[in-house]
């Protein structure tokens, strides 16, 4: 099988980078992969659009559309045989079923052709790290204990900020003093730091979890 992995930013596709050949064993070895940042793709969707226009659009919107562009060009794509798209985002504030349902539609309109599906990130991708605290622990050796022993997986708490408490120096407060695009860099060190070490069998985060299932559920097809 070849998997097409398409993520919402960096450090998720960071992360992955690491934590899917942990579930799919190397490349070609049976199953190809491919880790693609959805955020480098949507400027084929930013570039017909007005550019005041492009610069208000609320992200959601963006990616729906970019999505939707880069679906129908895989129902398309002769090039794999067999192929698997799997697409990668974060939850966010957004109400579970209503914005899994709005994915789910964009993806379903491709169907029959294309094979894969969807995994929810919940809240963040930060809780995929946060789901293995021994990781963290590992990564950063001085991270705040307690804090880390107060985590709930997949709770809706403003998860890198929680990270971001626990292990940069100052916490999210002086993080978001700093802002962007330092913070994307930080969350990409996280991601980077952490990942090496997740036990993608321990992982205690259900939704990652399902982003596993639902890569073994493909695997060699």
């Amino acid at each position: 099988m070849h998997f097409e992995i398409l993520v919402e930013d960096a450090s998720g596709k960071k992360m992955l980078e690491q934590i899917v050949p942990k579930i799919l064993g190397q490349k070609g070895k049976p199953n190809q992969y491919r880790i693609i940042n959805i955020q480098e793709l949507k400027h084929r969707v930013m570039s017909r659009m007005d550019k005041h226009l492009a610069r208000t659009l609320p992200w959601d919107t963006i990616l729906f559309q970019t999505l939707t562009l880069q679906l129908r060009a895989y129902s398309k794509t002769q090039t794999y045989k067999h192929l698997a798209v799997i697409v990668v985002v974060d939850l966010d504030r957004h109400h579970f079923g209503q914005f899994k349902g709005e994915l789910e539609l964009i993806f379903a309109q491709q169907r029959p052709a294309l094979g894969g599906g969807l995994a929810l990130a919940v809240e963040e991708g930060e809780a995929w790290l946060l789901g293995d605290i021994d990781a963290v622990r590992r990564a950063y050796p001085f991270a705040k204990e307690f804090i880390l022993k107060s985590y709930q997986q997949d709770s809706i708490c403003g998860t890198w900020e929680f990270l971001a408490d626990a292990v940069f120096h100052g916490g999210s407060e002086a993080l978001t003093s700093i802002g962007y695009p330092f913070i994307g860099r930080e969350k990409c060190r996280w991601a980077e730091n952490i990942a090496q070490y997740v036990d993608v069998q321990k992982n205690q985060s259900p939704s990652f979890q399902t982003f596993r299932n639902l890569l073994l559920r493909w695997a060699d097809e």
